[in-house]
């Protein structure tokens, strides 16, 4: 059996500058850092030819094309798997549409699996690129590459995007005990909610693409917004960080009327009376976690206790995927 485990992730800064509809004029800037939380697939080898796939439902068919699971379907398409004798099963640390990426986070851990399944390597920048054709390119997803990078990769990358399609990843370079500070000043709260990201991206891909100059100019905040943050950690400034979280938030909510709701807001209000900034990461939307930069970190938790979020703790991953079994 080989067991492969992918993290998932936080959006730093200059999230949605990944979609195509704007690096393809401006190029995109992204921060991005990987967790401890995983999206894990096993791959083994079954005596029959059939396909068995075990995730939040149970499929046992015998061609690539009776596969219901369209990643799983196009991974193993373009893996060319003629005569399939494989078991796939996937766990997650998170539910998935949680904001963290576990969807290319599963695109990455497959993959990996499926190539360590054929004694082949291969390494994170195709990683990536491959689960970017597959999840954007041919399920046509509404969807950025700064996930499938920065699962494939790990650590705390910044992440330029150019029109040509490649990509530069390049590690922040980060004194250890400011990277340490950094940890520890951001908490996490699920809400409790989950929502679907492809959807509410699809307003942003749309208006990208019809050249809506609203958007490009948030967007073009939100990048401008991505290169402050890199400097300010790079000094070290976690706080100088989080205030600055607080302006990306304020400008990100006006991507979309569907980026936030009044729960949400009030549970972010309550968060701020402790924190120097914060947001709900990922796309946006009903649900998800709530991030927040803090140097008080045990009065945010008590403020945040009387909400009844739970707290995610986590630890940056510095391993990106890997086969682990």
């Amino acid at each position: 059996m080989i067991l492969v485990r992918s993290p998932l992730r936080l959006s730093i800064a200059g999230g949605a500058t990944d979609l195509k509809g704007f690096y393809s004029r401006y190029g995109g800037f992204c921060i991005s850092a990987a967790i401890n939380k995983y999206v894990y697939v096993s791959v083994h080898r079954t005596f029959q030819e059939e396909i068995i796939l075990k995730y939040s439902v149970l499929e046992n068919v015998k061609k690539i094309e009776d596969v219901d699971h369209s990643i799983i379907k196009e991974a193993l398409k373009i893996l060319d798997f003629k005569t399939p004798q494989i078991e796939i099963t996937s766990h997650a640390d998170v539910p998935s549409g949680s904001g963290l990426g576990s969807s290319s986070s599963f695109t990455c851990a497959l993959l990996k699996a499926l190539y360590s399944h054929r004694n082949k390597h291969i390494m994170p920048n195709e990683l990536a690129k491959m689960a970017c054709k597959i999840e954007i390119d041919i399920l046509k997803g509404n969807l950025g590459k700064q996930d499938q990078t920065i699962s494939a990769f790990g650590g705390l990358q910044s992440m330029y995007f150019y029109a040509n399609e490649t990509v530069d990843v390049l590690p922040l370079k980060m004194k250890v005990e400011d990277l340490y500070k950094l940890e520890d000043s951001i908490l996490l709260f699920f809400t409790g909610f989950t929502r679907t990201t492809n959807e509410i991206l699809k307003d942003q891909v749309e208006k990208t693409k019809k050249l809506d100059d609203v958007m490009f100019k948030n967007l073009l905040n939100t990048k401008q917004f991505g290169f402050e943050a890199q400097t300010l950690l790079r000094m070290g400034d976690v706080y100088g960080y989080g205030k600055l979280m607080h302006k990306h938030w304020m400008n990100k909510r006006k991507r979309s009327p569907n980026m936030t709701n009044h729960k949400i807001d009030e549970w972010y209000n309550t968060g701020m009376k402790a924190a120097h900034g914060g947001k709900l990461v990922g796309a946006g939307g009903s649900g998800g976690f709530l991030m927040f930069v803090t140097d008080s970190p045990q009065k945010l938790r008590k403020a945040m206790e009387k909400t009844g979020l739970e707290e995610m703790r986590f630890q940056f991953d510095f391993e990106g995927t890997k086969r682990i079994i």
